[in-house]
């Protein structure tokens, strides 16, 4: 209670405050430990996910990882700008520059996923150029115009725009994306020295599938098909 006699649910949402309870109860106990140790010798994760803002598609529950584990970045339809250092905001790009030059990161993972409003809105726009972005304002209609040389690639879609090329889209971006990674000199420099390796993956909302980019083929494979095949058959109560 507050001096005031006021709940912190009268000023804070209640479904968090709850949530927080929950985790002071049952996992903060058994990794008090590990926040301590991360608290006092700092982070040194070796994974930076860029993934996409959505709330359905947290990568810390995906990949069933810890505190301290991935360096997350998280940004409106998991796009990595080009090398453009100027005077202007660049969020993903100064995340990018601290988990390679200061955390050394040995691995970056782009992660799209599927339904992705970013995606979904640049490819009506590319059909219709008066059609809003995905909500109205000022930065995300430039923002998901990086999308723009992947849509080049793979050509304009069929009216009504099918929930397959949205996919085809998405997939094409994270290699966008890929690349763009690579138009970073430090990025660039340490993946020729093999001090970091740049990797692609794609999560799907509804039935829970994971790819990631093989690059040798061009190609998307499949993660632990047989494991997910069976959790889909497993009745839950």
């Amino acid at each position: 209670m507050s001096e005031a006699g006021q709940s912190v649910r009268d000023f804070f949402p209640a479904h968090l405050v709850d949530g927080y309870e929950a985790f002071v109860t049952g996992r903060f106990g058994g990794e008090q430990q590990r926040y301590r140790e991360l608290a006092e010798g700092g982070q040194s994760p070796r994974v930076m996910l860029i993934g996409c803002c959505d709330s359905r598609v947290a990568p810390e529950a995906i990949f069933d990882a810890g505190p301290g584990e991935i360096f997350v970045v998280r940004n409106v339809a998991n796009l990595v700008p080009p090398y453009a250092p100027d005077g202007h905001y660049h969020g993903t790009s100064s995340a990018l520059e601290f988990g390679v030059m200061a955390l050394r990161v040995e691995h970056i993972v782009v992660m799209g996923h599927a339904q992705c409003g970013g995606v979904s809105a640049f490819a009506q726009m590319e059909t219709d150029p008066s059609h809003p972005p995905v909500s109205p304002g000022d930065f995300i209609g430039p923002w998901i115009k990086l999308i723009a040389p992947a849509a080049a690639r793979i050509g304009k879609p069929d009216l009504p725009v099918s929930a397959e090329y949205v996919e085809r889209l998405a997939l094409e971006s994270i290699k966008q994306s890929l690349a763009n990674l690579r138009s970073f000199p430090c990025i660039g420099e340490l993946e020729q020295r093999g001090k970091v390796k740049l990797h692609g993956a794609y999560f799907g909302v509804m039935d829970g599938r994971l790819l990631v980019y093989d690059a040798a083929g061009d190609r998307f494979v499949r993660v632990a098909g047989d494991l997910h095949a069976a959790a889909l058959q497993t009745p839950r109560f």
